[in-house]
């Protein structure tokens, strides 16, 4: 059966590589405005099927996996940036606090219609960072499409207090423990 990760991030897609599966990867095109009152880890969760959903629709024969990944602060939704100035007061609005990341996972099989979805939440504290790391961080950074305008991944680190989360691959957007316990239910071995 084909694997697909139903996602454009490249961040996502290395992830996934670590697992030494043969996989391809089709873009969803899928409209990620929050619904009115819905809460981040909902909106989350139902991307992350929406997208799977979507991709499985195309696609027949296929494990898709979908994944949504939203940042929150006292219950505000912090999505991507997208822009410099708009990176600057999302990080101006964290420092010195705790923001929770809600990845949210979908697994579906297209061929029988099931779906397997979790939320993996991990929270991460923030340094009481000054506007001068701020702007040096986002100049050699640009994390202008990750939500909470941060990748741990990278240089992103250096802003960091502590994290606390079950699989620290959520907080880049793929939870891969998850994930392998929902390959594992459609039978497929990971080793």
């Amino acid at each position: 059966m084909n694997l697909i990760l139903a996602s454009s991030s490249p961040y996502r897609r290395e992830l996934l590589e670590r697992l030494q599966l043969p996989f391809s990867v089709v873009s969803p095109d899928v409209n990620e405005t929050p619904q009115p009152n819905e809460t981040s880890e909902a909106t989350a969760l139902r991307l992350a099927q929406e997208k799977a959903c979507k991709v499985g629709s195309t696609h027949p024969d296929a494990l898709i996996i979908g994944c949504d990944q939203v940042a929150t602060l006292d219950g505000l939704q912090l999505g991507k940036p997208l822009t410099h100035d708009n990176a600057v007061k999302q990080l101006r609005l964290i420092r010195g606090r705790v923001v929770a990341f809600h990845s949210a996972l979908c697994l579906h099989n297209s061929a029988t219609g099931r779906i397997q979805a979790e939320n993996v939440t991990y929270q991460v504290k923030f340094r009481e960072l000054t506007d001068a790391e701020i702007e040096n961080y986002l100049i050699k950074e640009q994390p202008y499409h990750c939500a909470g305008s941060a990748k741990s991944e990278g240089l992103g680190i250096a802003l960091i207090e502590w994290m606390r989360g079950d699989d620290p691959n959520a907080l880049i957007g793929l939870p891969l423990i998850a994930l392998i316990n929902m390959l594992s239910i459609e039978s497929v071995v990971v080793i």
